[in-house]
């Protein structure tokens, strides 16, 4: 059945935006394991750098590699060849650069408007330009912690004073970077604040600390609107991050009602912004963030629950594809 499934499956072309691959670590990567699912499926891979895209006279044209994905630690790249694509050469592009969402991520999303509307991108350009992984879910009130975000000392101070116990971060850090547990009355308050504003100059967000927070936080991924997987990420020994990139661990975990509610909350909106890949993060009954740039864990929910949810992901972009 495997075989005849690869007879008469359409081969497409599957562009990558992402970083070096000389980054990607194997036994981790959701980027990788995306691309070897695509390649058992019968299609043929590309490797687009930061860089990669140039718009001439309105015509745009990606610089890639084309390659083939395998899960080797020693060589998992081979067979690689620089090619230029023009748009009736691609079918499906997945955005899968880390953040921070800079100049660069910006100007790619720009770059990408210009691919032609049947062509579609995951994440979409509109809905990672709209969608800041730290901000974005503030709005659903009745999902979130309470939540501050902006650079005002006294308010920052009254926010603590009130909260007691309160997470800061930057708005557009990611991986665990720049995250401080700030309790009322320590006495490096007031330098947290003024390290993470820049002396006032730049906005960051504050959230009440969930009681629950040293049982760590509930990583869900999900595929256009409806989950795929969770995992439990939590903090190594002496440290309050639980982000994997900081050295969390990862532990198997249960999909909740209280997370389908979320879940069932964030649908219509991640689906009107053309957010087909996410993944949200969820400490006790609060979500925490919505992140959309390059989403993780996929390999570690495959481990953990002897799956292939890459499958699932790239019949999905095939059903895109054959729909538009």
């Amino acid at each position: 059945i495997d075989s005849l499934h690869q007879i008469f499956l359409a081969r497409n072309n599957f562009v990558f935006l992402m970083d070096p691959l000389e980054t990607v670590i194997v036994d981790k990567d959701t980027s990788l394991i995306l691309m070897v699912g695509a390649h058992q499926r019968g299609h043929k891979i590309f490797f687009l750098p930061d860089g990669g895209m140039s718009l001439n006279n309105g015509h745009l044209t990606f610089h890639a590699v084309e390659l083939i994905p395998q899960l080797d630690e020693e060589n998992p790249f081979v067979g690689k060849k620089s090619v230029n694509l023009g748009p009736e050469e691609i079918d499906v592009v997945f955005v899968r650069s880390d953040p921070p969402f800079d100049d660069t991520y910006l100007t790619n999303t720009w770059l990408l408007d210009a691919l032609p509307k049947q062509i579609p991108v995951i994440n979409s350009p509109e809905g990672l330009r709209a969608a800041n992984e730290k901000i974005w879910a503030a709005q659903f009130t009745t999902l979130v912690p309470p939540t501050y975000i902006g650079r005002n000392k006294q308010a920052m101070l009254a926010f603590l004073d009130e909260g007691n116990d309160i997470i800061a971060k930057p708005t557009n850090a990611f991986g665990g970077q720049s995250v401080f547990r700030v309790k009322k009355g320590d006495s490096n308050a007031h330098v947290i604040l003024e390290t993470l504003t820049h002396n006032g100059t730049r906005d960051i967000i504050l959230q009440q600390c969930v009681k629950e927070f040293d049982q760590g936080d509930k990583r869900i991924l999900l595929l256009d609107g409806e989950p795929l997987g969770a995992v439990l990420r939590v903090h190594a020994p002496g440290d309050h991050r639980n982000n994997l990139f900081s050295g969390g661990n990862p532990e198997p975990t249960q999909i909740t009602a209280r997370d389908l509610e979320i879940i069932e909350t964030l649908k219509p909106a991640l689906r009107r912004s053309g957010l087909y890949f996410v993944g949200i993060d969820i400490i006790g009954r609060y979500l925490i963030e919505v992140n959309v740039t390059s989403p993780t864990c996929l390999q570690e929910m495959n481990r953990f629950y002897g799956v292939h949810l890459e499958e699932k992901v790239i019949a999905f972009a095939e059903n895109l594809v054959k729909s538009r």
